[in-house]
């Protein structure tokens, strides 16, 4: 697509003329050796057939040229009188003129042909080039790709220099690295004048036509994203100005369709943050001061009544500040777990851990609440290690627990399992089963599917679930069969299992 240098031009220009004579030369000695089987209007053929070969192969100057040279050598070596340039005959003389002008003709058809099939060839190739450039930006992630992807289709389609530069927030231009604090005066000001005026300048736009240089705007007034300058241009290359308008259109909607990603992205954990900042406002401002109210309370009590109450009373007291700073230390945690998992990208504290070693742990830590005598355990032996954070594995299954405790008064089950390339950890209780319309609310930071029932943040099972996401499980809730609500926690095992010391 570019324009051939100087040096191939001359090499191309020598090959012409060198076909032409070759060309001229053929027929000549053809002519001379069919001479004696042949007619004078066949001899003629042979220079039509040179000048043919010619107008296909040869560019419009030279396609003449063969077709004059033609007429020419057939009239010095084959018309009467020979070895002149006079014609004896009107009937020659004819002869030559038909000559002279179906050579023409054909070099004249021929050279139309060509440059209708040179430029079919190039449109072509420049879909095929913007094709080509679409894919690649659609694949770019960073603004800076997507600069280098434009040079490369610029610098393929055009002579150049080609210079392109990205519009940063504040208005000033931000080039590569290999014109960062080098690029000329004039350019900087045709790349800002195509941005302030969101048109192309230079040759053949009919804006500013005395400068060296086309300048394209990459995008529109309203999402300018940079400029781009071609140098060693046509004013007469009207095509070529539309494809590098075109190119330079695509890489503008690309780095726009960036910017657009970038900005909705930082929306999205914006409103991620903000929401979970209001769901912890909203923990604080609610869960947090009824059960340190009633601490409050009840301590104060202690302290101002204590010798006039009973044994009883002092101990319900004690009882519920035991209660409440409980519940309160669950509630904190559970929120800075939440915050810490929903706020930061760090990858998770692995290790190969023994599920029955976690659920051991979680229920002898409650032992002291006295729930142990409502929980049944079915860990089976020889399970496989799973690959998790053992804290917040943990948190998960106390999460579930205390959950059921608070909305059943029947039996529970905790119960883990194999199948399908996962270890499956259930928590089953024989509670109210969830309604339909909490159901959607369910794993939703401060929904609670009971609003009169037992106080809770609504913090556990959402907490439950960013676990479960962080670890790539998944974790549902089932309706059991004759009531009651079934959690499982599902985590895809490790393909590759550690190999014991023992073993």
């Amino acid at each position: 697509m570019k324009r051939q240098d100087t040096p191939q031009k001359n090499r191309f220009a020598w090959r012409a003329w060198a076909l032409v004579a070759a060309l001229l030369t053929a027929a000549t000695g053809f002519g001379f050796v069919w001479e004696p089987h042949v007619s004078l209007a066949s001899q003629a053929m042979l220079y039509v057939l040179a000048v043919v070969i010619a107008s296909y192969t040869l560019g419009p100057l030279a396609s003449v040229v063969c077709a004059l040279g033609a007429v020419t050598a057939f009239n010095f070596f084959f018309v009467p009188p020979r070895w002149t340039f006079e014609v004896d005959s009107q009937q020659n003389l004819i002869a030559l003129v038909t000559l002279l002008v179906v050579a023409l003709v054909v070099s004249r058809l021929a050279a139309n042909l060509r440059q209708k099939t040179a430029a079919a060839h190039l449109s072509a190739a420049r879909a095929r080039q913007m094709q080509l450039l679409s894919s690649g930006l659609a694949e770019a992630i960073s603004p800076q790709a997507m600069l280098e992807l434009g040079q490369a289709a610029l610098a393929q389609a055009f002579d150049g220099p080609i210079a392109l530069a990205l519009r940063s927030d504040d208005g000033t231009l931000v080039f590569p690295d290999a014109l960062s604090g080098e690029a000329p005066a004039a350019l900087r000001d045709g790349m800002r004048t195509c941005m302030r005026e969101a048109a192309t300048l230079g040759p053949g736009t009919g804006r500013w036509p005395g400068l060296n240089a086309w300048y394209i705007p990459l995008g529109s007034a309203t999402q300018m994203q940079g400029a781009a300058c071609i140098q060693n241009i046509s004013a007469a290359d009207q095509a070529g100005r539309e494809h590098a308008v075109a190119l330079c259109g695509l890489l503008a909607q690309a780095l726009w369709r960036l910017k657009l990603a970038a900005d909705m992205q930082a929306a999205q954990s914006q409103a991620q943050h903000q929401q979970v900042q209001s769901t912890f406002l909203a923990a604080i401002s609610h869960d947090l001061r009824t059960p340190l109210a009633a601490v409050l309370g009840a301590a104060s009590a202690l302290q101002s009544q204590g010798d006039k109450l009973g044994v009883t009373e002092q101990k319900a007291l004690q009882d519920s500040i035991i209660r409440e700073a409980r519940y309160l230390s669950a509630l904190t945690e559970n929120t800075l777990q939440l915050l810490q998992l929903t706020n930061t990208a760090q990858p998770l504290r692995r290790s190969w851990e023994s599920m029955e070693e976690v659920v051991g742990a979680v229920l002898g830590r409650m032992r002291p609440r006295h729930v142990l005598h409502r929980i049944t355990a079915k860990v089976p032996q020889g399970l496989p290690l799973v690959e998790a954070d053992p804290v917040l594995l943990a948190q998960l299954l106390d999460n579930l627990l205390d959950n059921a405790l608070k909305y059943s008064d029947g039996p529970i089950t905790v119960a883990v399992s194999t199948a399908a390339g996962a270890v499956h950890l259930s928590v089953k209780d024989r509670g109210a089963e969830i309604a339909p319309e909490v159901r959607a609310q369910l794993f939703k930071p401060y929904a609670r599917g009971d609003k009169g029932g037992p106080h809770g943040s609504g913090l556990g099972l959402a907490l439950c679930l960013a676990i479960a996401t962080a670890h790539g499980a998944d974790l549902q809730w089932i309706a059991r069969p004759g009531g009651g609500n079934h959690f499982r926690f599902s985590l895809p095992l490790s393909p590759m299992q550690p190999i014991s010391e023992e073993a």
